[in-house]
This record gives structure tokens, C-alpha cells and sequence, in this order.
């Protein structure tokens, strides 16, 4: 029997469609794979911010996991906005009933435009509960901070405390520096199998349109690793996912604040699997 690679992405929708579930639905597609979903929230936004944030009833958010867990049985789950303790436990029981082979963790505290969207009690939730569950977590500069009690300012900092946030019981960190000062973009990825670790950089693009960056660099690493990749390998590619869709996508407008990437810049026709491989 064959089959497409399956992700299913737990986070919250946008309506705008640049970041969140639509963002996830996108880099999958994007990148030749199926791509499910269980919604944690309904936020309003556009591409000027965040004005609203509804939670979806935990029981509903149990729901849509199981039902994708148990008929199409994904081969990676990718993770994003959750800002309710309640789903967090509903999310954190269902990783420990089904057992997925990958977990992709974003851990979406703060939008593009500068938006709060975790409760502080959330932010301890996860800290106990998901992230050590996690086979990657993808924060950023400030997520990082916040997970560290820290703050962060130089690469060697990224460094220091990816390595320390392995103690939360993670698998991998992965801490992105598109935020330090400079021309130079570097993303520093600590995993628990290697002693160094491993630095990304590439040169910034200048472009507003970085709506829905983190969403859809963690949906594409979740992709690579369902196709197979290493974590250092998926978080290589996703990376230059990510670069070429914002370097392609720099100079169209959609909105008055921070666009969506080019999620489709060079789409990949669907992968089809032996069911047993």
C-alpha cells in the first residue's frame, strides 16, 4: 500500500492567512507532504497585529488529535500557539498516548508585530509538560529569554543557553538569532547526541514580509524529518525554505504590516511512501 507523508499541526488560526495553521498548511504542502491539523485557538489578525484570541474547548482540541492520530497516524507533529493550561495537558497526554516518532515544538509566545499570545501560567504549562516531549523546540530570541530566565545578546549567549535548555528535557534546541543586531543572520542548534553544536547563518533579507516565519520553519522541519532528514539536516533545508520564500516574496504586497513569505516559490510535487517504510 502507498502513502503520502502525513504532519499534523497543533497550533491556532489566522485569518489572514500568513502565520499559524494556514502558514503550517502551506510549508507542508509546499514541501510535498499531507498536511493535517487540530486548531487551538481563533485569533483575529492581519498583517498590522493581533486583536483577538479565542481558545478552542480543550475537548475539542483532544478530538481533532485523535481523530487524526487514529485513522491517518502522522509521521511527524508540529506544534505551535497554545496559550490555555488546559490544552497544553490535553496535548501533552495525547504526545504520551500516541507516541509520534517526531515532535516539533514552536513555542509561540509573541507575534510578529509584537503581540502577547501565552498567559504566563501557559508558559509554565509547557515548560513542564510539552517541552519534554519535544524532539526539537524552534524559539526565538525573545521566546529563548523567557525559557531561560535570561537575557540573550550575543551568539555565544544563543550557545550557552541552547545548551542549558536541553535540561528542560528536550531532545534538541534549536534558538533563532533573526533578531541580534548585524547583517548576518545566525541560528544556533543544540541537540543531546552532539557536544557542539551546530551554527546556521545566511544574510538578512530586507523585507517587512517575515509574517508567519517561525510557523512555517517549524512546519518545514517537521516535514524533512518525516521525509527522513537527520534534525541537523531538516533544520538545514527548512532554513533555505524559509530564505528563498522570504527572498522571493520581499517585494510583494499583501496587507499594511508585515506580509507572508512566498510559501510556493518552488513547490514539490507530493512524495508517495511504501506503507511500511
Amino acid at each position: 500500500m502507498r502513502t503520502y507523508p502525513c504532519i499534523l499541526t497543533i497550533a491556532g488560526s489566522d485569518c489572514s492567512g500568513g502565520a499559524g495553521i494556514q502558514a503550517d498548511i502551506k510549508a507542508i504542502s509546499a514541501l510535498g507532504a499531507y498536511a493535517a491539523s487540530a486548531i487551538t485557538a481563533i485569533t483575529v489578525q492581519n498583517t498590522c497585529g493581533v486583536t483577538g484570541i479565542h481558545s478552542v474547548p480543550p475537548a475539542y482540541v483532544k478530538g481533532q488529535i485523535e481523530a487524526v492520530m487514529e485513522d491517518i497516524c502522522p509521521q511527524a507533529i508540529k506544534i505551535g500557539m497554545i496559550n490555555d493550561t488546559e490544552i497544553v495537558e490535553v496535548i501533552a497526554e495525547s504526545l504520551q498516548k500516541y507516541h509520534p516518532r517526531f515532535v516539533v515544538f514552536d513555542p509561540v509566545m509573541v507575534s510578529t508585530s509584537g503581540c502577547k499570545l501565552m498567559e504566563d501560567e501557559a508558559i509554565e504549562a509547557i515548560t513542564t509538560r510539552l517541552i519534554p516531549l519535544a524532539t526539537l523546540i524552534t524559539p526565538n530570541l525573545s521566546e529563548a529569554e523567557i525559557l531561560a530566565g535570561q537575557k540573550i545578546k550575543t551568539v555565544e549567549d544563543m550557545q550557552r543557553q541552547a545548551k542549558k535548555m536541553l535540561e528542560l528535557g528536550c531532545k534538541g534546541v534549536l534558538i533563532k538569532g533573526g533578531h541580534l543586531d548585524g547583517g548576518q543572520m545566525c541560528d544556533v542548534l543544540q541537540t543531546a547526541d552532539d557536544d557542539a553544536p551546530h551554527l546556521f547563518t545566511a544574510p538578512k533579507v530586507e523585507s517587512r514580509n517575515t509574517h508567519g516565519t517561525g510557523c512555517t520553519l517549524s512546519s518545514a522541519i517537521a516535514t524533512y524529518l518525516a521525509l527522513g532528514e537527520s534534525v541537523a539536516s531538516a533544520v538545514e533545508k527548512a532554513k533555505q525554505y524559509v530564505y528563498l520564500g522570504i527572498e522571493s516574496g520581499k517585494d510583494v504586497c499583501i496587507g499594511h504590516g508585515h506580509g507572508p513569505l512566498n510559501h510556493f516559490y518552488s513547490p514539490v510535487p507530493m512524495h508517495i511512501f511504501n506503507k511500511n517504510e
